[in-house]
């Protein structure tokens, strides 16, 4: 088995594309479902975290930006890492991730590649 990071993307930067607290806690109760069944087979390395919405992008010669980077108004929000035996499973896993149900939303899976030791 190898290890995948779970990139989850929101768009953070529409007032209208932010939950209620009661969206936010209806979601919360489909994440730990979600995140439960990865656990229960063995397959969650990591619960991760969630990210704030503000940040800063540090770039060459000293160029920095005051907000997290953002494409399509999708910004990182948080991440969860997991075990499976290819990319294809890491990503059937990843299309049932709860934040895919709103708007403005993905998950990027990238196999997570150790540093070799020195």
């Amino acid at each position: 088995m190898k290890e995948y990071l779970l990139l989850l993307r929101t768009d953070i930067t529409t007032k209208e594309a932010q939950q209620s607290p009661k969206q936010m806690e209806l979601h919360m109760v489909d994440w730990m479902e979600w995140v439960d069944y990865i656990s229960e087979k063995g397959q969650l390395v990591d619960g991760g975290n969630h990210l704030s919405f503000s940040g800063k992008v540090i770039r060459p010669n000293n160029v920095i930006t005051d907000e997290p980077y953002s494409v399509n108004q999708e910004s990182v929000s948080g991440y969860i890492i997991i075990r499976a035996k290819d990319l294809d499973e890491a990503a059937r896993i990843a299309r049932k991730c709860p934040i895919l149900q709103g708007p403005g939303t993905s998950v990027e899976v990238r196999e997570n590649i150790p540093f070799p030791e020195h």
